[in-house]
């Protein structure tokens, strides 16, 4: 008797466990955890940094669960993942929580197939020092996740159930992506011997595809060799291009749901939403988003060309994106002509390149003999439109000429200076944010040929600037491939950089990689000076400079409409309702990241 019923209790724990891989509901409770109603004894939290996981599963109702939530605090994301009766659970605190509106995938490791794709031009490795862990930080910032502190990285760095990867980029060392797992055996001998995925995070910047693929694929790896029998993730319903890599991995969806409080960070989750917020472009959301958390009223007036009003405290103010009403219309009309913004600038004692008109070709060919080397560009346009650097013959001046008068019919012929595009981001006159600009480059694979390279990174570019940033094929890229010897149809060796376009604006593919912690004093200063000049409250600033850490400079030109999205992790949102709404601050923030007392 004893035997058969000892066969019986084995038969059916392996139907359990053929029903759960076979992708059954994990509704019911598995045994070993609490039933409903009864008392917990071993209620398992785990702190994140970013906030805690509430495994609901170790408790033993939910009045506990809702308690264990209410000890959230502020600037946290608690999740309380596994919940068995969320609708119950909501009943009891309907005010304070909300249902997560996002879906739970599992991988089956018993059955996961190790991928055959390796890396390329970066590895994946665990968390190793405190750069990494504000590495993983800025990152983090990027995607608009919850920062954590370096301290806590490196005080979990050899934690048996918390495991930090992150992808770096061979040569450089930057670190481009980032995932947390967590092991649900060590931490609390889970019955059902699971784990969990948390926090991938990808480099928006970086040139390299599959980075999620592979920290994924690393996680499932070492979560299978530890004898985890799943891995489980949440992703938000509509997150479509997360879901279809999980998908190609191997997941699939499972029942189990995870509740949250209503917090500011929260807010976009369970708060009505905006009218028209999901046509915003990036640099404006960015904004709306801010105003929102200080309860800062926000109404989109024409969402594809990025205004939007706020109103706090009886005030009310227009933007589009970074551009609000407290600019002028004559410090517009500066930064408009850059002709204009030279002239200001110079007599403001800051140090600008020699510059003529493209009318007479004469002059400019003499031009061209004395300085080596030219930047042609329209007196007016913006995002990097009609702008050729690095030209050295009369062909491609001439040529280049033609393609910006058809920005603006005055085309400006400047002194060409090697170095790297600095860009200071300039609000109420002190420097908030600095980034070196890099122009866009691809990498070869020793298969695709330039074209198909380009293409597929400028799609990738899309993808991570909401559309925003892309690499145009047109003569200025040709001409830049024919300097190096290439074309389009040329095959890069595998590992092989190729720069594909000149110059570093971000519309035309460039990349932005943070530099407000080393820029140098004195740029600092001469940026609040050109800021002050133009008597203009936000501005991006771009030098050429040698190095960011150097003083040397020549100025380039003025933005009015600087993209704030592009600074992050720094806090150019903050910095920015701060001086359109003082008054919204919750608590007083330190006035700038480098700061200036110019008169």
């Amino acid at each position: 008797m004893a035997k058969r019923s000892s066969a019986g209790r084995s038969e059916r724990a392996l139907d359990h466990r053929l029903k759960r891989l076979r992708g059954y509901s994990m509704n019911p409770m598995p045994e070993g955890y609490p039933e409903q109603g009864q008392p917990s004894r071993g209620s398992v939290v785990l702190d994140c940094g970013w906030g805690r996981l509430i495994f609901a599963q170790t408790f033993g109702s939910n009045e506990e669960i809702v308690d264990a939530l209410r000890q959230e605090q502020p600037g946290q994301r608690d999740i309380a993942f596994y919940v068995r009766d969320p609708h119950v659970l909501l009943t009891l605190a309907p005010q304070e929580t909300f249902l997560d509106p996002s879906h739970t995938y599992r991988l089956d490791l018993p059955t996961y197939r190790v991928g055959r794709r390796r890396p390329n031009g970066f590895f994946v490795r665990r968390l190793s020092s405190e750069a990494d862990a504000k590495a993983v930080n800025a990152i983090y910032a990027s995607r608009g996740m919850v920062p954590v502190s370096p301290d806590f990285f490196w005080a979990n760095r050899d934690s048996r159930s918390l495991t930090y990867l992150v992808a770096e980029e061979e040569g450089t060392g930057d670190i481009i992506g980032t995932v947390t797992g967590v092991d649900h055996g060590k931490l609390f001998g889970d019955p059902e011997q699971g784990s969990s995925l948390w926090c991938l995070a990808v480099d928006t910047h970086s040139r390299h595809p599959g980075i999620g693929e592979m920290l994924v694929r690393r996680l499932a790896e070492h979560m299978q060799a530890r004898g985890a029998a799943h891995l489980d993730l949440s992703v938000l319903h509509d997150n479509s291009g997360a879901i279809g890599l999980y998908e190609k991995l191997g997941f699939r969806r499972i029942h189990a749901f995870a509740v949250k409080r209503k917090n500011p960070i929260n807010e976009k989750l369970f708060a009505a939403p905006l009218a028209e917020y999901d046509a915003l472009n990036p640099y404006a959301r960015i904004i709306v988003d801010e105003a929102r958390r200080r309860g800062v009223r926000a109404e989109i007036t024409d969402a594809a060309a990025g205004f939007f009003r706020l109103s706090y405290g009886g005030r009310t103010i227009h933007c589009r994106e970074s551009l609000s009403e407290l600019t002028s219309g004559v410090a517009v009309s500066i930064c408009d002509d850059k002709a204009v913004t030279r002239r200001i600038i110079s007599a403001a004692g800051l140090k600008v390149p020699e510059q003529i008109l493209a009318d007479d070709e004469e002059a400019v060919a003499r031009f061209l003999q004395t300085q080596g080397s030219v930047v042609v560009k329209p007196a007016r346009g913006e995002q990097g439109r009609g702008v050729s650097v690095g030209l050295r013959t009369m062909d491609d001046v001439q040529r280049a000429v033609a393609e910006a008068r058809e920005i603006s019919e005055r085309v400006l012929v400047e002194d060409c200076f090697e170095g790297q595009d600095l860009r200071l981001l300039v609000i109420d006159h002190h420097v908030v944010a600095a980034a070196i600009r890099r122009p866009p480059s691809v990498i070869g694979d020793g298969q695709k040929t330039l074209q198909a390279l380009i293409e597929q990174q400028s799609g990738r570019r899309a993808a991570a600037t909401g559309g925003e940033s892309r690499i145009p094929i047109d003569d200025e890229t040709r001409r830049c491939l024919a300097a190096a010897g290439m074309d389009l149809e040329t095959v890069p060796a595998a590992g092989q950089e190729v720069l594909v376009r000149k110059t570093a604006n971000l519309h035309t593919g460039g990349s932005i990689h943070d530099v407000t912690d080393s820029v140098h004093p004195q740029l600092v200063e001469a940026a609040c000076r050109a800021s002050r000049a133009i008597n203009i409250p936000v501005t991006g600033i771009d030098f050429m400079v040698k190095s960011p850490s150097e003083p040397d400079y020549v100025f380039i030109e003025a933005n009015e409409r600087p993209g704030l999205a592009n600074h992050e992790p720094q806090p150019t949102a903050e910095r920015f309702v701060d001086l359109l709404f003082p008054q919204s601050r919750a608590r007083q923030f330190p006035k700038t990241v480098a700061r200036t007392e110019t008169a």
